[in-house]
């Protein structure tokens, strides 16, 4: 068959006449995103209705990654729950640590010693600017940014390093204890921590080149997922992404504990309440961390060789030596490891300031070896109920950036 070549290139107008095309409609679709996907930062599962490229309303589901923390710290003595704490929020381990620890010591009415004080704040600043390290390393991954990632791995390994070296784990310390710490520091270990807080200024530094003002970052960042003042006070945001809208907000500030209230130290507050405004606090609060890290090392070189525990046998185990000598001290060690100490029947909530916001530990006691009741005030759970909120009506492809942005940690979510 031969087909005619000027019918085959020139179709005739009434051919192609729009009125008689049908009707062009659009239907809203609904889209599942994770649980395993690798832009949800964790397990965590996105509903998204689109139009188009347009996200109308966003649900999230969690409970995927439920461990069950909370209730089974309630059939664990007061030190074993220890083990439980560091898992929640993997990133910023320390937080919880010391979180828990003081709930149970204003339970108990411990006195930690100065020399202690100093070390943990010492480490949670360090297992901040970890945290923090991951969250702009990955958060700019999502945004196809490939080299920050490396950067900001590199330090974090030598924090890693630093935590494996005083507490023989990278990522779950169990290191802190009620009244004090697991032991003393290592002798050269504040010369590593000085060595590398001399070094972190200009890291930072090199990661706002890479990234603040590249102008794809600047389009894609600026004025997206919005969360005015109000909105996140509704929401009962805390952390960066809560001073990120403007509100000066900082637990270590607003009701000091573990001594913050001696430290020298800014809180970094801008009014955006954009996505570049919470991924741009993150840096901005590692450099507050070191100058508190540097006065911390300061403080801990003054005091020198101290005790690091609460001396009271009735909650510290006894020095090691003493159970030669001593019957006493045999029996006081026999009764905390078999059964642990009795809390007086009554219950506390003590506030701290996580990487991801306002931490806090409720604990009930009902006078047994065991907590009666243990309520995390997670601050991943509470600030991810801003998502669907900071979502609607931004793009699909910017979804993921808004959940970077917000930093929830899933373990911390989920517990």
């Amino acid at each position: 068959m031969v087909r005619d070549p000027q019918k085959l290139h020139s179709p005739s107008v009434e051919a192609y006449d729009i009125a008689d095309a049908p009707e062009l409609k659009s239907e809203v679709m609904t889209l599942n995103v994770g649980p395993q996907h690798p832009s949800t930062h964790g397990v965590l599962r996105v509903v998204v209705d689109l139009s188009g490229e347009q996200i109308l309303r966003l649900t999230p589901h969690i409970g995927y990654l439920h461990t069950g923390f909370e209730k089974n710290m309630e059939y664990r003595t007061y030190t074993q729950c220890i083990t439980y704490t560091p898992r929640m929020d993997y990133l910023h381990s320390f937080s919880h640590d010391l979180a828990y620890a003081l709930s149970v010591e204003k339970l108990v009415g411990a006195e930690v010693p100065p020399r202690a004080q100093a070390i943990r704040i010492l480490l949670n600043e360090l297992s901040r600017i970890a945290s923090h390290l991951v969250f702009l390393g990955t958060g700019l991954l999502d945004f196809g940014a490939l080299t920050p990632f490396f950067y900001a791995f590199r330090e974090r390994e030598a924090v890693l390093d630093l935590f494996e070296w005083v507490s023989g784990q990278r990522f779950h310390h169990n290191y802190i204890r009620i009244g004090g710490l697991k032991e003393d520091l290592p002798p050269e270990f504040l010369g590593e921590v000085k060595k590398f807080i001399a070094q972190m200024p200009a890291r930072i530094d090199e990661y706002e080149a890479l990234f603040r003002e590249s102008p794809i970052f600047y389009e894609r960042a600026r004025g997206v997922a919005v969360i005015p003042a109000e909105v996140a006070i509704n929401l009962s945001l805390t952390g960066g992404s809560l001073r990120a809208s403007g509100v000066n907000y900082d637990v270590r500030k607003a009701y000091p504990y573990a001594g913050y209230e001696t430290y020298n130290f800014d809180v970094p507050v801008l009014t955006g309440g954009d996505i570049f405004d919470r991924m741009v606090i993150r840096l901005l609060e590692m450099r507050e961390s070191v100058k508190i890290i540097r006065q911390a090392v300061e403080r801990l070189e003054a005091i020198g060789p101290g005790p690091i525990r609460d001396p009271n046998p009735q909650i510290s185990l006894p020095p090691r030596h003493l159970l030669e000598t001593s019957m006493e001290a045999v029996i006081y060690h026999f009764k905390l490891v078999t059964e642990g100490f009795h809390p007086a029947p009554g219950e506390v909530y003590v506030p701290t300031e996580s990487a991801r916001g306002e931490l806090g530990y409720y604990i009930v006691s009902d006078g047994g070896s065991m907590p009666y009741r243990v309520k995390v005030r997670a601050p991943s759970f509470v600030n991810l109920q801003s998502l669907p909120y900071a979502c609607k009506g931004v793009q699909m492809a910017d979804m993921v950036a808004v959940i970077a942005s917000l930093d929830p940690v899933m373990g911390d979510v989920d517990r």
